[in-house]
């Protein structure tokens, strides 16, 4: 399929009580691996099935659940989005660390939908030959 729901975010008024209700309730791994306070909801083991997600602060009143769509180009889809009577939430922003840009639409029914654009990711560098012996 070509728009994978790729990500999820959990809003919540106390970070820490959500946390432990996940853990408890479904054994979620929860961390905060870029210390910014932005917590990974880690809900399969690599390889199976399902997608991973987010835990944060809730930023608004109502803020709701929030899925994300996988896109090449949020600039794109958000075009489409309005092509097809939906609405803009949210304008293309970056995220941090290289992780892409994301976007939030309306669609005609009312619900709340992100995009995602992944981010290029950073060059490795190259591994250092060992030092030919004479």
């Amino acid at each position: 399929m070509p728009y994978p729901i790729v990500h999820f975010e959990i809003p919540a008024d106390d970070v820490a009580r959500a946390q432990k209700f996940y853990k408890q309730a479904f054994g979620w791994k929860i961390s905060d691996p870029w210390k910014m306070n932005y917590f990974l909801v880690e809900t399969r083991k690599p390889g199976e099935d399902g997608i991973n997600g987010g835990l944060m602060q809730r930023k608004m009143p109502g803020q709701p659940f929030m899925n994300y769509i996988n896109v090449k180009s949020v600039d794109a889809a958000l075009a489409r989005v309005i092509k097809a009577g939906g609405t803009i939430c949210m304008p293309k922003m970056e995220i941090g660390q290289g992780m892409g840009w994301i976007a939030a639409f309306q669609d005609t029914e009312g619900n709340l939908m992100g995009f995602h654009q992944p981010g290029k990711a950073a060059p490795k560098k190259a591994a250092k030959k060992p030092a030919k012996k004479k």
